[in-house]
């Protein structure tokens, strides 16, 4: 496979995650609660998925291993972490946000360390502070938050990158449980579904977004686009390892700016502009690895 094969890849569906966050902002600006929203998210994502994989003559595996993939990926990679940011989004500066974000490959690196699963390397390590500088850059002009009270919601914001870094080490280590990845994705939003519904009618999360207006076509939009790209991210993680397919997070932040500029019209200094360039620097010192540790 050509080396910049994996590269291109992440490139791509950071690209397209970043267009999903000033999606999501728009969403969320209605007031709708967490619950509500990753119900129709999923809702969107089952109906995508579906389609793809019956539409392929595939069905949805239930053997044992099948279904641990299922409720390990429903619940660290979409219950706990959608649920924080919601809540957080809410309440901190969307440039907050993006720094938190970029701790992914922070917490990745070090657990597929402690799994044997990476070895320590100096110039990928250097890659991830260098990618890190980057996201910095960006916050750095506006750093300080405008409420000082708002600092008591910065660790809730940090739960969903730590969730989403354990997730992206299980599938590393352990593959798709025999399954491709819209399967898998397919299947562990069908069990984060059937999951999400009693939690959402029990908390009173729930809402009816017909007829949609501009935040329900932007959830609906995201929601399509998180499917097929959650699916291609698990896929990345599977045979590039998970320190690799967390760089998506640099790319998320850089897109998420250029994507906001269009959409929601804001304007960013030389800074940003900077930082893009430090990041795509840390992504090309974290390349994937020459011999995978787990198989397709």
């Amino acid at each position: 496979m050509n080396r910049m094969f994996y590269p291109a890849v992440l490139l791509a569906t950071g690209i397209g995650w970043g267009f999903t966050q000033p999606l999501g902002k728009i969403a969320a600006s209605t007031g709708h609660k967490p619950f509500g929203l990753i119900f129709w998210q999923l809702v969107v994502c089952v109906l995508v998925l579906g389609v793809l994989t019956l539409g392929r003559g595939k069905g949805l595996p239930r053997h044992p291993a099948a279904l641990r993939f299922y409720v390990v990926v429903a619940v660290l990679g979409t219950l706990v972490p959608n649920c924080t940011f919601y809540l957080s989004v809410a309440r901190l500066p969307a440039g907050i946000m993006s720094i938190i974000t970029a701790m992914i490959p922070l917490l990745a690196f070090p657990m597929a360390l402690a799994l044997g699963m990476e070895r320590f390397d100096l110039r990928r390590l250097a890659g991830i502070a260098l990618g890190l500088c980057g996201v910095m850059l960006i916050a750095l002009p506006e750093a300080s938050l405008p409420d000082p009270a708002m600092a008591l919601f910065l660790p809730l914001a940090m739960v969903g990158p730590l969730f989403y870094a354990m997730e992206n080490t299980f599938v590393a280590r352990t593959g798709m449980a025999g399954m491709d990845a819209v399967q898998a994705m397919f299947g562990a939003s069908v069990v984060a579904l059937v999951l999400c519904g009693p939690v959402m009618l029990v908390l009173g999360h729930g809402f009816w977004p017909f007829p949609p207006g501009r935040a329900e076509w932007a959830l609906f939009a995201s929601s399509a686009l998180h499917a097929l790209l959650y699916a291609t991210f698990v896929w990345l993680a599977a045979h590039a390892g998970s320190v690799f397919a967390s760089q998506s997070s640099y790319v998320v932040t850089v897109a998420g700016v250029v994507w906001a500029m269009i959409l929601l019209g804001e304007r960013f200094s030389g800074w940003v502009w900077l930082a893009a360039l430090v990041m795509l620097g840390g992504m090309f010192l974290v390349r994937p690895r020459e011999k995978q540790a787990v198989p397709a």
